[in-house]
């Protein structure tokens, strides 16, 4: 659900507890995702710009790079135990099947700033259907890891209060522009980040260049 829905949309925010979610984890350290790097530099500021002007409804990001979500693998593993776990075998027939996949540049448009109920973002909107190309691809032998429909974007924040709606629709129509922002991606990568810990950093395995 989204702020933006006049139908649907969440009444508040829903705050995220800073702590170790080990109901989640069960013991497992890594969780592995396929993104989209944002390497635009006007794109950066403006992420950063409008995380300032919502510090106080926000955590901090810390040190997770900013990115589009492509593709949630799941905890990597060397074996598959739990239907979350991912493992080395699923990773290379996913490399296998982008290895076979036009490494065109992917051409995407950055809307206005929105919001789950958990946390604000920024709308990734994907006219050529090329996001659906290269999941459907990483789809082919993996089952993502996912508990609602797929919906691009990038994240901007968590929320540390509940606030009402209208509150945030009118902070973050403040942060609106004219118009969308273009965005060329030019790498596709496979990374994990530390499961026990919020907002640590994505640790990069594979980068995959894409040109034309």
């Amino acid at each position: 659900m989204l702020f933006s829905d006049p139908i649907n949309s969440p009444t508040r925010s829903l705050v995220t507890e800073l702590r170790d979610y080990r109901e989640w984890h069960q013991g497992r350290s890594r969780y592995s995702v396929w993104i989209l790097p944002v390497q635009c530099p006007a794109l950066l500021a403006r992420i950063t710009y409008i995380q300032q002007q919502l510090a106080d409804l926000l955590h901090p990001q810390g040190q997770r790079q900013a990115h589009i979500t492509l593709f949630v693998c799941g905890f990597a593993s060397g074996v598959q135990r739990r239907d979350d776990d991912f493992s080395k075998s699923q990773l290379q027939q996913q490399l296998k099947a982008l290895g076979r996949q036009p490494r065109h540049a992917l051409n995407v448009s950055i809307g206005q700033p929105d919001s789950f109920a958990s946390a604000a973002f920024l709308p990734v909107d994907d006219p050529a259907g090329q996001l659906l190309a290269w999941r459907e691809c990483l789809g082919e032998h993996t089952d993502e890891v996912r508990q609602s429909p797929y919906h691009a974007h990038i994240t901007l924040g968590l929320y540390r209060r509940s606030v009402d709606a209208a509150l945030i629709r009118q902070r973050l129509d403040a942060l609106s522009e004219p118009s969308p922002r273009p965005l060329k991606v030019n790498t596709v990568q496979y990374g994990h980040y530390r499961a026990r810990q919020l907002f640590s950093p994505l640790r990069i395995q594979h980068s995959l260049r894409l040109g034309g």
